[in-house]
């Protein structure tokens, strides 16, 4: 079906990058994988532009020979979104690495997708101003990654996910052809939304180039608890009760016991206490500008709690306590990784099903034999189940768990919710999106694709 590469071609690609086209063995295998699971795919070269005219020209070329083409950013995904399954080109965006223009009149920022995001919040914050996505991986992802997958993160339960940040988007096409996706305002009614089709289609319509963000004013007051649960259930059934009570808070997060413990052990930090009756905590933050203000909504989620047989509460008395928790939080995905392979599944329901969500992994996993090791953004239904492999074997883990995660995800879908809340689908989730949509819906879509990429050559064989 593709074109494979030929030494032509890579003199084609040498003359326009340099030593910026990668075709040696060892660059090559650095950039065949990401963090989804141990899967690796090994691309015919690696090319690293550093302009928009540079992808333009690289497009164009693999388009007129019908070469496959994966983008790429810090390939820190979960669902093999940037794996290059058919080989080809692989393209990253880490030279496309500069902040543009933060426009603080407008409180815009205009960046390149190969920024850190936190990089890009630290930026933005130096001037007083907030950019809330943050996902786990915010010290290494790309803001290209993040509008690829359409990221979200701790504080999308109460700022949203990447696409609500996204003005305008500069795209590069199948064919070469660049072009704008909208307009930088907020309000925009004119035609279809090309920049909300493109974010979140996980490199298959276009190749970002340049990105247009909102933001707010930085919030000057946090603050933040730990919550010690005796059943897991019940603190799922907690979290409703929070929202209901009329609070949002910036953050909502849970972590199972095993979760907690395994991030303690894997940074090697122990000065938050974790008893062995601890069935899972909750990491719950407020911010705003006025302390009194998060006080009085402190002491409603407390009145909450009370409702709840919990252990005692912690509340983070200084800066570095509070970057002590994110921290055991962000780092439970990699703990996890380093304690067993694993299979990750990025599941989301409407928050007040959670609890049942919870109750249905478990019981899956004594049905089918698994463990596992649930934790995520409690606040928006999104639990990221975290499958072990631990003594299980070769066979059941490549042939009968897929049986396993079909019967979840289709007890997702009765719940009324879905199977990736901000893990995209990729390669991994694929088998399962006639679960999530009718033949007419992957028609459509299937449509949209043929539209943007005629030849199919961009991040072939994701999604569909």
């Amino acid at each position: 079906m593709y074109h494979t590469i030929t030494s032509a071609d890579l003199n084609f690609f040498e003359s326009l990058l340099s030593d910026r086209c990668k075709s040696d063995l060892a660059t090559r295998e650095a950039y065949n994988h990401d963090h989804t699971e141990d899967l690796h795919f090994t691309p015919s070269v690696v090319l690293l532009p550093q302009n928009t005219q540079e992808v333009s020209e690289i497009m164009a070329y693999c388009h007129a020979h019908n070469i496959p083409v994966t983008p790429a950013g810090a390939r820190t995904g979960l669902s093999g979104g940037c794996l290059p399954i058919h080989g080809g080109v692989l393209l990253s965006s880490e030279k496309l690495n500069r902040i543009i223009e933060i426009d603080e009149k407008n409180a815009q920022v205009t960046t390149e997708p190969g920024v850190i995001t936190e990089e890009l919040q630290n930026a933005v914050k130096a001037k007083g101003l907030f950019y809330p996505p943050d996902p786990a991986s915010k010290g290494s992802c790309f803001i290209g990654g993040n509008i690829a997958e359409n990221s979200g993160g701790p504080k999308a339960v109460k700022y949203g996910v990447t696409k609500d940040w996204v003005l305008n988007l500069e795209v590069v096409l199948a064919d070469g052809t660049i072009m704008w996706t909208g307009a930088n305002v907020v309000k925009n009614a004119t035609g279809y939304n090309l920049t909300q089709l493109v974010v979140g289609s996980e490199g298959t319509l276009a190749f970002v180039t340049k990105i247009v963000l909102k933001l707010i004013a930085h919030p000057t007051q946090t603050l933040l608890m730990l919550v010690p649960f005796y059943d897991a259930v019940q603190a799922c059934e907690a979290v409703t009760s929070i929202f209901n009570a009329g609070i949002t808070p910036s953050g909502l997060e849970f972590m199972e016991h095993n979760a907690l413990r395994w991030s303690q052990t894997f940074s090697g930090d122990f000065s938050i206490e974790v008893k062995d009756t601890h069935a899972a905590h909750l990491l719950i933050e407020v911010d705003g500008f006025d302390a009194e203000q998060l006080m009085k909504e402190c002491e409603a989620i407390m009145a909450v709690l009370e409702t709840y047989p919990t252990d005692e509460i912690l509340f983070a008395e200084s800066e570095a306590q509070k970057n002590t928790l994110w921290s055991l939080r962000r780092k439970v995905g990699e703990a996890v990784k380093a304690q067993s392979v694993y299979k990750e599944e990025d599941t989301v329901v409407p928050r007040y099903a959670l609890p049942r969500l919870l109750a249905t992994v478990k019981a899956i996993g004594q049905k089918y034999g698994f463990e596992s090791v649930c934790y995520g953004h409690a606040g928006d239904g999104n639990l990221h189940v975290n499958i072990i492999k631990g003594n299980l074997s070769d066979t059941f883990w490549n042939e009968e768990l897929t049986v396993a995660i079909r019967e979840l995800f289709t007890q997702v879908i009765e719940m009324g919710g879905t199977i990736s809340g901000e893990h995209g689908i990729g390669l991994v989730q694929k088998p399962y999106m006639d679960l999530a949509f009718s033949e007419t819906g992957l028609g459509l879509m299937r449509g949209i694709k043929q539209v943007f990429d005629p030849k199919g050559i961009l991040n072939p064989g994701k999604i569909f």
